[in-house]
């Protein structure tokens, strides 16, 4: 019955998605009439992974647009748009008109350049290569941590129920499994990593086109464990709706999230605002905002104004190789080619 019903639930997402962009599109073309012809009023296209949606609409939309009014006088409206980083991306390449883009990991940004969308490469002219902000991989566990879940390695232990984002859908889960192989490939041997992360899909028992939809699942009940984002447990403890345990694991994957400017979408009327758009992401303001709502900024001194969790072993994707070689070797290799078909023998 679970199995069935994870299928069925795996199925209801990804229809959403399509269902989703066609919504998109339709909005996009009445958008015009809806917001009237008002020239004093502009308009910023963003697509975003899906744990932005507060911190964007709440925090950096309105801060940016309480500044670009004050030195231009004009308003900004934003058209925005968040969901699994792998979900928005296909609907950027399907030809939704968006003028930038926040996406989980730069493997969603190359795929935008081998689609033609972008130039390859060009989100590393921006501040800080493109890497906007930064978040952990950690577990959240039932309070109390009945299941006594300290590690990654707990996760492999029997009849433990793991909820988990869809790598097929989600930035956040192909972070997650470079967490799970990583924290043990670094410290030990491939064979040692290769077993924990086979242990720990083995016990994978509920799946969501995103993070923060496999956060939903496990709010209503699902599993034992989530495999999420700091920034996702954070953002709810500062706002009293944390009913789970952090845990923090001993060796973890600190998650790196890319700009990227589509030029293709940007007129010429647009350069400036949106220019100015993209400067105002990396300044302090910003990035002291982004602090305020659970993540890590690039500009370590401001991290020491937020309530952040030590971790004694954190490592990045360059430790691995890089995106291209650990989607290579990790995901395509390990994961897909030989976890998978084992567990479902």
């Amino acid at each position: 019955m679970i199995k069935g019903l994870k299928i069925n639930i795996k199925l209801f997402f990804r229809r959403l998605m399509y269902y989703f962009f066609f919504l998109s599109l339709l909005l996009f073309t009445v958008w015009p009439l809806i917001s009237g012809s008002d020239k004093s009023t502009r308009t910023i296209v963003v697509y975003g992974f899906s744990i932005l949606d507060e911190v964007m609409n709440q925090g950096i939309f309105p801060a940016f647009s309480k500044e670009w009014e004050k030195s231009n006088g004009e308003k900004i409206e934003f058209i925005s748009s968040f969901g699994g980083s792998g979900a928005i991306t296909n609907q950027i390449i399907m030809g939704v008109p968006a003028e930038v883009a926040i996406l989980s990991l730069e493997l969603d940004a190359f795929r935008l350049s081998e689609n033609n969308i972008i130039m390859e490469a060009s989100w590393r002219n921006l501040p800080n290569k493109g890497v906007l902000n930064l978040t952990p991989f950690i577990l959240l566990v039932r309070p109390g941590n009945p299941k006594k879940i300290n590690d990654f390695n707990d996760l492999t232990k029997r009849g433990t129920k793991i909820v988990h984002p869809d790598p097929l859908t989600s930035g956040g889960a192909q972070w997650a499994i470079l967490a799970e192989y990583g924290s043990a490939f670094l410290s030990g041997s491939s064979k040692e990593a290769y077993e924990q992360l086979k242990g720990i899909w083995t016990n994978v028992t509920s799946q969501a086109a995103s993070a923060r939809a496999a956060r939903t699942q496990f709010n209503n009940g699902f599993g034992d464990v989530l495999v999420t984002y700091e920034q996702e447990a954070l953002i709810d403890k500062m706002k009293n709706r944390l009913n789970a345990d952090i845990i923090y694991p001993r060796s973890t994957i600190l998650s790196e999230h890319t700009v990227v400017a589509i030029e293709k979408n940007i007129s010429a009327e647009q350069r400036a605002v949106i220019n100015s758009f993209l400067e105002f992401l990396w300044s302090d303001k910003a990035q002291r905002i982004f602090v305020q709502y659970g993540f890590r900024s690039i500009n370590d001194k401001l991290n020491t104004e937020g309530n952040f969790g030590s971790i004694r072993n954190l490592f990045k994707v360059s430790d691995l190789g890089g995106w291209k070689e650990a989607k290579r070797n990790i995901i395509d290799s390990v994961w897909i080619s030989n976890v998978l078909k084992e567990i479902r023998k």
